[in-house]
């Protein structure tokens, strides 16, 4: 029979990984808001500061890049493309292994084209991000992210149109 304190121990061990699973599922569902929330043209560290390590990698279909500023580069050039965006995840899976862990969200982004004075194209992607991070003093961050395309459809943008998605 266990004793009070294997209980106790057993029950610290569930909490941790429970909240160490709703840390990490509100971790990436602030990463993804954050694809739609950008500010006016600067920096944009403070608003990922708390997302990624500094060395984050990210593999979108289209580009590869390290680092939160170029990761803050990268999200300002693909807002000036749409007027607006809007990305939803679901279906989180996380994997826990000590202080690193991964993650797979399902993932539906709509792009909206600009389009002064008729209706709005838009272009819609759905797929996957799959993602690591790991447990920092600061808490998790996420470390490594790639975006999978399962599907597209809608008017691509022309800079698009060679890009296998």
């Amino acid at each position: 029979m266990p004793s009070p304190h294997d209980d106790i121990a057993d029950l610290r061990e569930q909490i941790r990984y429970l909240r160490d699973h709703a840390e990490l599922r509100e971790l990436f569902d602030r990463y993804v808001t954050a694809l739609d929330t950008g500010g006016p043209p600067g920096p944009d560290r403070e608003r990922f500061a708390g997302l990624f390590t500094e060395d984050v990698t990210f593999a979108f279909p289209i580009g590869v890049c390290t680092g939160v500023e170029a990761f803050a580069a990268f999200q300002r050039e693909a807002r000036e493309r749409w007027a607006r965006t809007h990305h939803l995840a679901a279906g989180h899976s996380v994997v826990l292994d000590g202080d690193r862990a991964t993650l797979r969200a399902q993932q539906l982004t709509t792009h909206v084209h600009h389009a002064p004075g008729e209706a709005p194209a838009h272009f819609e992607v759905g797929g996957y991000s799959e993602a690591r991070a790991v447990r920092t003093p600061a808490g998790w961050r996420l470390h490594h992210i790639a975006f999978h395309v399962v599907w597209d459809s809608g008017v691509r943008l022309p800079e698009l149109a060679g890009v296998r998605l």
